[in-house]
């Protein structure tokens, strides 16, 4: 017999910061995709889906998928930056504080020390 491994969409044992960054996560996949269906296909679906698979790596303690979401949320950090440079309006600054918010509750020292002692 097996060992029942337990799978999470959210863990509340994590500290606050990852457990924020894993809803932050979600809440852009969500929110990418009915952008997507609304305005249509968009390239930076993909950067989301990602990252809510990362969310859901995290919520399982894996190390990868730790590190996969840190890539992810600066690669939306970095895109939101470009596109506020290039014209974006109060929309952009928006978007770009959401970016920030979400690199920064992935490396947030509380989030770093969790993830070095218990992911795997």
């Amino acid at each position: 017999m097996g060992v029942v491994l337990e799978r999470r969409w959210i863990n509340r044992s994590q500290p606050q910061t990852l457990q924020g960054a894993v809803l932050f996560s979600y809440l852009n996949a969500a929110l990418a995709l009915l952008y997507t269906l609304i305005l249509g296909l968009s390239p930076i679906l993909l950067v989301f889906v990602l990252l809510a698979g990362a969310a859901y790596g995290i919520a399982n303690e894996k190390k990868v998928a730790y590190w996969a979401g840190v890539v992810l949320a600066c690669l939306y950090l970095l895109g939101e930056v470009v596109l506020l440079v290039t014209g974006g309006g109060i929309g952009g600054i928006l978007d770009l504080l959401f970016a920030g918010i979400l690199v920064a509750l992935l490396l947030h020292p509380e989030s770093r020390h969790y993830e070095r002692i218990w992911f795997r």
